[in-house]
């Protein structure tokens, strides 16, 4: 079996040492010890360890004054502390200085495994975050947000002065139009950008899950609970916690997000104790929340606030003089990912992205260029290689009358309703393929073929 990380055990009871160098040897562990906590800091200044098993009560240096030297020499190595002696007094002091987890003496095995995995884990994540966290920073830095349009030049002035502030956060739009890369803009131009950007699709959650996964469970609390979990708004502590589609949840979710908002505490599925949370709150939805108040689907107090301040992001049709540059912009993207020669855009093809009154907004664009890169055979890419979904409106006609009543509809939701049957005639009915080839999702998809009357194509 394939060695694991490498475990220090540090425990004056050679017996009890002995019994873990077994079991940690059993589970493929490489095992380390040391008898008390002086020799315990010299073999950390000597070598690398994954985590630490160390005793609490010791003879020469004690498991505490070896767990502040540690932890002073290097901080990122998970220390977990054991003892015979259950205090509480004791465990707080340990986790003040920093212990990862505070077990006692006999140890449940079962509860060992479980808390030395979730330690390694967390160790891991720490770095390759700070990884991602580095290059995400990059991402959605607001000056790499694209848009000279005044709209956008309006919302990126906002989200700038927004950003430094710890206000909640109400982000508006329709599907597509890049609500998310706004609210991590202001996460990553905030006073909490070195922590967590935490995201959760509410839409795309059972709500019979959404509540697990945002405040965590207890173990047992339900079936299959079969340990305890922390939920998003504990992941994002000391960071930004991002509810897109928040919309979608039901009325009685709804009372206890607007609970968090208000107390900052949550409680665990299955659990009483209140949990204090340091999580900065975005929100984001595609709908028209005061029609939904007024239809008694969303509460008008957990509107207020979530609107401490409200950005609205206008969809693509709206600021057309943006299309060049986004359209450049995922060219040059794609063309580097899939190792292609492609300079630019054809006028005709230009033109024609321009004219096409774009549905899926920004993310319909970018899956359009993507497509027409893959397919492109030339130096420009042309206007035969879009996407088969801009070929028959992109020309600014208006559909026919014998597309299912389209010409009933208003002129955008026409050329919308033309659109998706095209695609799903294209895909041969394929819903899932339609949502991606449009750019939303499958959902979103659904009700606009309950919209326009095509539950039956």
């Amino acid at each position: 079996m394939k060695t694991k990380n490498t475990i220090l055990v540090v425990d004056d009871d050679f017996a009890h040492r002995t019994m873990l160098r077994t079991l940690l040897t059993g589970w493929s562990y490489k095992v380390v010890e040391a008898n008390d906590g002086e020799n315990a800091l010299g073999e950390v200044r000597h070598r690398p360890f994954d985590l630490i098993l160390m005793d609490i009560r010791m003879v020469k240096v004690s498991g505490l004054e070896a767990l502040k030297e540690i932890k002073a020499f290097n901080p990122a190595i998970p220390v977990i502390i054991m003892t015979a002696y259950a205090s509480v007094e004791t465990a707080v002091k340990a986790l003040k200085e920093g212990a990862y987890d505070y077990l006692t003496k006999p140890l449940d095995f079962d509860e060992l495994r479980l808390t030395m995995e979730r330690a390694m884990d967390h160790s891991h994540l720490r770095e390759e975050n700070r990884l991602l966290r580095e290059s995400l920073g990059a991402r959605f830095d607001r000056r790499n947000l694209i848009g000279r349009s005044q709209a956008m030049t309006r919302l990126l002035e906002t989200v700038a002065q927004v950003a430094p502030s710890e206000a909640t956060v109400l982000i508006s739009g329709e599907s597509g139009t890049g609500k998310e890369m706004i609210a991590g803009a202001i996460h990553f131009n905030s006073s909490r950008k070195e922590g967590p950007f935490v995201k959760v699709n509410c839409a795309a959650i059972a709500e019979t899950l959404l509540e697990s996964e945002l405040f965590g469970h207890e173990r047992g609390a339900f079936t299959g609970a079969d340990r305890r979990r922390e939920g998003k708004f504990r992941q994002a502590d000391r960071g930004t916690i991002f509810l897109d589609e928040v919309s979608e949840m039901s009325l009685a979710m709804q009372v206890k997000i607007l609970r968090v908002l208000q107390e900052r505490e949550i409680t665990r599925v299955g659990g009483e104790e209140s949990i204090r949370v340091d999580a900065r709150v975005i929100a984001a939805t595609n709908r028209d929340l005061l029609r939904e108040i007024a239809a008694g689907l969303f509460r008008e107090d957990l509107y207020y606030r979530l609107h401490v301040v409200a950005l609205h992001v206008p969809p693509l049709r709206e600021r057309r003089e943006d299309i060049p540059l986004l359209a450049q912009h995922f060219l040059n993207l794609f063309v580097e990912k899939n190792h292609k020669k492609i300079r630019g855009f054809t006028p005709q093809a230009m033109d024609r992205l321009l004219r096409y009154p774009w549905p899926g907004n920004v993310r319909e664009l970018m899956n359009a260029v993507e497509r027409g890169v893959v397919l492109s055979r030339s130096e420009y890419l042309d206007e035969d290689e879009l996407a088969v979904v801009l070929q028959d409106n992109a020309t600014g006609e208006e559909p026919s009358p014998a597309q299912d009543g389209v010409t009933d509809l208003p002129p955008l939701e026409a050329v919308e309703k033309a659109t998706i049957l095209k695609t799903l005639e294209t895909v041969r009915g394929n819903k899932s393929e339609a949502a991606r080839r449009l750019g939303i999702t499958r959902r979103t998809l659904h009700k606009k073929l309950k919209k326009y009357g095509l539950m039956s194509v």
